[in-house]
């Protein structure tokens, strides 16, 4: 399960957690093949961050060593020099024994991990770097619909996004055909859902607009294949699929989406899966096809 991350600090504006909200000390690490990276370079590039905190990406294939830099970068991270992600996870923790994973927010001047909890990095960028939003930037979290947000997004979470991979990841028939079962009945909610309005939550977008985005975005090329979600697919829902290529229209969502590098980790990191390592040629979908998502009611 990816929700709660094991380095939980917090950056805050005022600093009183010690982590002060300011430009150019904080580095994101994230790769464009993972979804939950995919959350953190959505929601920097939205708010116009990316002058604030910087990013290293890394390598999309993950091997017995774990994740690492690629050669674009002299296959060492530049801030760092580290080769790999475990040795900034052994440097904040040299007992360190957990999953080594994406994304993470690292404090340049402590030289250490200060938290890779993943709803909660794109919570402070929207909260605790206000002062530095670009002009303009949508407010993804808006203090009177944050109870309602956080409630579709969880639901978002387990029947959706960490939904396809109890179905990919079953061991059982039994488990495997609930976790399709939940995934597609909510699939099926969310399309209705989609019918009346732009958004999720009306005609502004919102956190849990781009919790939902990854796993969209992942669906034919991946997940209906390679995790068995195969009831339906992505482009078989007229309301979610103009929703996703809304979205993906959008500075923020298509430019911070990178089918090779998914279609590779996927199919040439999970060998238990496909041993083979072949990666699929298609599927060959427009994105860019007009999406009719402006006549939508608020």
């Amino acid at each position: 399960m990816r929700h709660q991350g094991t380095f939980s600090g917090r950056i805050t504006k005022d600093g009183s957690s010690g982590f002060p909200a300011e430009p150019a000390r904080y580095q994101l690490y994230a790769s464009l093949a993972c979804p939950w990276s995919h959350r953190a370079l959505i929601v920097r590039r939205l708010l116009g961050l990316e002058q604030v905190i910087g990013l290293s990406l890394t390598d999309p294939i993950v091997d017995e060593r774990g994740w690492r830099f690629p050669d674009t970068y002299g296959g060492a991270d530049p801030v760092t020099g580290a080769r790999f992600l475990s040795e900034l996870y052994t440097v904040t923790d040299p007992s360190y024994q957990g999953k080594v994973t994406v994304p993470f927010l690292w404090d340049t001047q402590t030289q250490r991990i200060i938290s890779n909890d993943v709803p909660q990095i794109t919570v402070m960028f929207e909260t605790e770097f206000v002062a530095y939003h670009r002009p303009g930037a949508p407010d993804l979290y808006p203090p009177a619909q944050r109870r309602e947000i956080e409630a579709l997004a969880t639901l978002i979470y387990h029947a959706i996004n960490y939904g396809v991979y109890k179905a990919g990841l079953a061991t059982t028939q039994a488990a495997y055909e609930e976790a399709c079962d939940t995934l597609f009945a909510t699939m099926n909610a969310l399309d209705d859902r989609l019918a009346q309005r732009r958004f999720l939550f009306g005609s502004e977008l919102c956190e849990a607009d781009v919790r939902l985005f990854p796993t969209l975005a992942r669906f034919d090329a991946v997940y209906y294949i390679h995790f068995k979600c195969n009831l339906h697919r992505l482009i078989d829902y007229r309301n979610l699929w103009g929703y996703a290529r809304d979205l993906y229209q959008r500075p923020g969502f298509g430019d911070t989406t990178d089918f090779d590098q998914i279609k590779r980790h996927y199919y040439q990191t999970q060998t238990w899966i496909n041993p083979s390592r072949i990666v699929p040629k298609g599927p060959f979908v427009s994105w860019l096809e007009p999406h009719g998502r402006d006549r939508v009611s608020a």
